[in-house]
């Protein structure tokens, strides 16, 4: 897993393409300092050798990520689309919502679910209910995931996710656009989804 380091002097606007990965140390960076996300969507995940590539949230415009609340390894941030982030965010006051901490919890109550089919279709509507947007007769989400990363994030394998995967393309719930970026989802597989009332 490659990564470059967010320099330790703050700065206004980062800019990072698809696909790249920039580590933010807490060590470097000074007490309540934070991250605000600009535009775009991020995965936040941990380099550690012992759990390396762990999501731990995703991110998108307004969320902000507060350095004091790393492990002392750090996280990584990876754009999911074009993405530009402020190093220089100050902590809003009175704001206890803390994204990271929401997307572990909702992660974890994905992972304890029955079975593998379940988790698929959970963390599919988490992730169009959060990042996402309906556009006619879809839903969109504006990014892919491999499906190695999928199984991460419903604790399978690679396997078990394009098996998953290809049923759902088979019973036209879920649709791959050739040339775009995005996922395409039927609005009945988020709406029946397990835990998508919350």
């Amino acid at each position: 897993m490659s990564f470059r380091f967010l320099p330790d002097d703050p700065i206004p606007a980062v800019r990072m393409p698809t696909g790249q990965s920039i580590l933010i140390d807490p060590a470097a960076r000074s007490g309540g300092a934070c991250i605000e996300v600009v535009e775009g969507i991020a995965r936040v995940y941990c380099p550690c050798e012992e759990t390396e590539g762990m999501t731990l949230a995703f991110l998108q415009e307004g969320d902000q990520l507060r350095t004091d609340r790393l492990c002392s390894e750090g996280v990584c941030v990876e754009a999911l689309t074009p993405l530009c982030f402020r190093s220089d965010a100050e902590i809003r006051d009175g704001h206890d919502f803390d994204a990271v901490n929401e997307w572990t919890l909702q992660l974890l109550r994905i992972r304890h679910l029955g079975n593998a089919e379940q988790r698929l279709q959970a963390l599919l509507a988490l992730l169009v209910n959060r990042l996402g947007r309906r556009c006619g007769d879809w839903c969109d989400l504006p990014f892919r995931l491999t499906h190695e990363r999928i199984g991460e994030l419903i604790g399978s394998t690679r396997v078990t996710s394009t098996r998953l995967i290809s049923r759902l393309r088979t019973a036209d719930l879920l649709n791959v656009p050739s040339g775009e970026p995005i996922l395409r989802l039927a609005p009945a597989l988020i709406e029946s989804a397990p835990l998508a009332a919350s």
